[in-house]
């Protein structure tokens, strides 16, 4: 079972180096179809999320292409949604939190088309020169507010970084470029992993054994992902990625006990 969890942790660590996401969203189906309970998947996901964010952020901060003070302005209310989101998480039965899941794996979808629409105009525009959004506008703290309750809330209740939403938010209401988005979601992702986790770990929810597993598996994925990166049709991946979700969709509805 753990080396399952270790190779588990390998391939969504791989997609966080390439979509810039914690993994959450495939670590929680993957962990129900292994026998865990869905709050228990949620929470010991967390761990995975955490290690791996960690990872990728610490590379990122080597290569000066994180911005703490927008990661900061995130998390600041990240980190209460998360406490907030694994509260409630607690009070939902299975059949509820894997219907809610599967309709989040298909907003993924629609928001992986944004992102996909944004890459395109960033292709467009590549000759123009590059302005910094976050440094040439006023800072919106409501904004900030709304992309941190949104992301912190679901990862709280099911085990995400909420990267897979924060990415496609910071464009959308900061403007910012998906080069500047991918690595601000992620160091934003550790405090707000690292609150869910907390709640969680209060309620006794957490696997540490499986969530480390996860983590050292992330660890090493993360590192391949943005390696491979630059080396691969991120239009080809993002057809793949997307069938998958939706299959991972289905699956969920079909842990809700809804039946075709």
């Amino acid at each position: 079972m753990l080396f399952w969890l270790f190779l588990l942790g390998i391939g969504t660590g791989f997609l966080s180096g390439i979509f810039g996401v914690g993994g959450g969203f495939i670590i929680v189906p993957a962990l129900t179809f292994l026998g865990f309970s869905v709050i228990n998947a949620a929470a010991t996901s967390l761990v995975g999320v955490l290690l791996t964010a960690i990872s990728g952020s610490w590379q990122n901060w080597l290569n000066s292409q994180l911005n703490l003070r927008v990661c900061g302005q995130i998390a600041l209310v990240g980190i209460p949604a998360a406490q907030v989101g694994a509260w409630v998480g607690d009070r939902l039965s299975d059949r509820w939190l894997a219907l809610i899941f599967s309709g989040l794996l298909l907003l993924t979808i629609y928001l992986i088309h944004r992102r996909e629409s944004f890459n395109q105009d960033a292709d467009n525009s590549a000759n123009e020169p590059e302005v910094d959004p976050i440094l040439s506008q006023p800072l919106s703290r409501w904004k900030f507010a709304q992309i941190g309750a949104i992301a912190g809330v679901m990862s709280g209740i099911f085990g995400i970084g909420g990267g897979i939403v924060m990415v496609p938010l910071q464009i959308l209401l900061l403007g910012e470029s998906i080069k500047t988005a991918a690595p601000t979601s992620l160091g934003a992702m550790v405090a707000i992993a690292a609150s869910g986790l907390i709640q969680h770990t209060w309620h006794h929810h957490v696997l540490w054994i499986s969530g480390i597993c996860l983590g050292i598996g992330g660890i090493i994925g993360v590192q391949l992902g943005t390696w491979l990166l630059p080396h691969v049709s991120t239009t080809w991946i993002n057809r793949w990625f997307q069938f998958f979700l939706i299959c991972l969709a289905l699956y969920m509805l079909e842990e809700s006990g809804l039946r075709f």
